[in-house]
């Protein structure tokens, strides 16, 4: 493995850590995402790219759905969306690490 690729592969798994971080502090999802627009070009045609694409669009539609249930909440549904919002959230950081570790691309449609 060359070092340039080590060192991209080492900056996926630390994004990863910060998006799972944001479980519980959710200022490691802003870290997290500017990380991922900062650095695409050190990924850029590894397999690694396509976990910044999945990490990005994670964050975004986590982003959509938590205003979606914040806007909600007037109807009575706001917890509800924000509970199914952080359970996908989760699914996609797990699924992610786990294609990660197992040094697979994710899917390129995601």
């Amino acid at each position: 493995m060359t070092q340039d690729l080590q060192k991209a592969r080492d900056l996926t798994q630390i994004v990863y850590f910060l998006y799972a971080a944001s479980v519980f502090a959710g200022i490691t999802a802003l870290i997290a995402i500017i990380i991922n627009y900062l650095k695409q070009d050190a990924v850029a045609g590894t397999w690694l790219e396509s976990h910044f694409r999945w990490q990005m669009r994670t964050f975004w539609f986590t982003l959509l759905w938590c205003v979606v249930g914040w806007l909600t909440f007037i109807v009575g549904i706001g917890f509800l969306v924000w509970g199914v919002a952080g359970i996908w959230a989760i699914y996609r950081i797990v699924k992610g690490m786990l294609n990660f570790y197992d040094n697979k691309p994710m899917y390129q449609n995601a």
